[in-house]
């Protein structure tokens, strides 16, 4: 039987770009004035809010999201016990209040949750790995349609085999239109990952493409994006190397072709999020602490540098996310390089103008089973992401 990717509480599950960041916290010091730059002036309170989810057994949480059209939010967690086994479970909670409403369900065993996300329209979407003799042999993906009813009401039954995996970072969570993007990592050896469309509701999938380029696109699992508007879904790559130039994947889901082109910016692509109407891609590069933002049509763009970085990978950016509703890109910033202490969250528009910077948080990439989310309630200018807690074990409320 072939050892496969797990999630497991309490192991340091890391990405080679999370490698190569962690291997920079020693070499590098935080210098720099500290100060807000080029910002619009807000009009409303902003920043890190009061408001904490805390996981129901006190686990190490396994992805979370919140639902963009309702007042509910879902996540996993994990925990190792006493006699060796695992408590699993997946929880509802309430936006406003952060109390966890329903565990929708609980196990004590050597399983796992993840939760994938809330997609279409209040879709949660969560996997369990099934686990036999130390190994996954099985991945169940079970649906919350809508997620309201704090309960698993479906499966969704993606088009992979045995020997391919979907990361919890695989999946766009696309939120308002019926499909998603999902990335489908090979597991068997010859690194041909495949990519495909979904409609999780209807349990539909559209052609499954495969990503010949496995240099850039096969080693490590990138970001992906979906542009509801084209149907395309576009990868953030690259090979790796530092002070390499990074590589955008071009996914036709309608034509079923795979295309690249080089992109901007250093170093491997950290998050990826689409403005699908206006065909703008936002990125963030992992080796000089800049934002990418690219015209997708043209496949060119522009960087812009985190205020106060110097460029330096110490500062870079992790997850991007999309307000489309006031058109607004969200990137987070694991080391603050706007404040002495924590971690940051930038708030451009789509000209790469930054509008707000938010502080006061504290979400770490370093003991991340799952990596850092930024999850977004364009309608309530909210949101939530990791922390403050370093286990892992909460989510913090931000308003921008």
């Amino acid at each position: 039987m072939q050892m496969e990717w797990r999630y497991r509480p309490h192991r340091h599950f890391t990405f080679v770009r999370q490698l190569l960041f962690s291997s920079a916290l020693m070499l590098l010091a935080v210098t720099g004035l500290f100060g807000q730059t080029n910002e619009s002036q807000a009009t409303h309170d902003v920043g890190a809010g009061k408001v904490l989810v805390r996981s129901k057994f006190g686990g190490q949480i396994f992805g979370f999201d919140i639902d963009q059209n309702g007042t509910e939010g879902l996540l996993s967690e994990a925990k190792t016990l006493a006699d060796g086994n695992i408590l699993a479970a997946v929880e509802t909670f309430d936006q406003k209040t952060g109390k966890i409403l329903k565990v929708v369900d609980k196990l004590e065993s050597q399983d796992d949750f993840v939760a994938m996300g809330i997609v279409g329209s209040s879709v949660g979407l969560v996997e369990r790995e099934h686990v036999e003799g130390g190994f996954v042999v099985k991945r169940i993906f079970h649906t919350l349609d809508p997620l309201a009813t704090n309960k698993f009401t479906g499966l969704w039954t993606p088009p992979i085999g045995s020997k391919h995996i979907i990361m919890p970072t695989g999946v766009s969570r696309s939120q308002g239109v019926a499909k998603v993007a999902v990335f489908d990592f090979d597991n068997s050896g010859n690194f041909i990952p495949l990519v495909f469309s979904s409609d999780v509701a209807a349990n539909t999938f559209g052609r499954v493409v495969k990503i010949t380029d496995s240099n850039n696109f096969g080693s490590v699992p990138p970001p992906i994006a979906y542009d509801s508007k084209t149907n395309v879904a576009v990868l953030g790559g690259g090979n790796g190397c530092f002070g390499c130039r990074p590589v955008i994947g071009v996914v036709d889901l309608v034509k079923g072709t795979f295309s690249e082109f080089t992109g901007i910016g250093f170093g491997f692509i950290n998050g990826i999020a689409i403005d699908s109407a206006d065909g703008i891609a936002c990125t963030t590069t992992e080796d000089d602490a800049s934002v990418e933002l690219y015209d997708l049509k043209k496949q060119t763009g522009f960087t812009v540098v985190l205020p106060n970085s110097g460029e330096q990978q110490f500062f870079s950016g992790a997850d991007v996310e999309f307000d489309s509703l006031h058109k607004l890109f969200l990137i987070a910033q694991p080391n603050s390089s706007s404040s002495s202490s924590g971690s940051t969250i930038y708030v451009y528009d789509t000209k790469g103008d930054l509008q707000e910077t938010l502080n006061g948080f504290n979400f770490s990439n370093t003991f991340n089973v799952i990596p850092t989310h930024i999850a977004l309630h364009p309608s309530v200018r909210g949101g939530y992401v990791d922390g403050p807690d370093s286990g892992v074990s909460e989510i913090q409320s931000f308003s921008y």
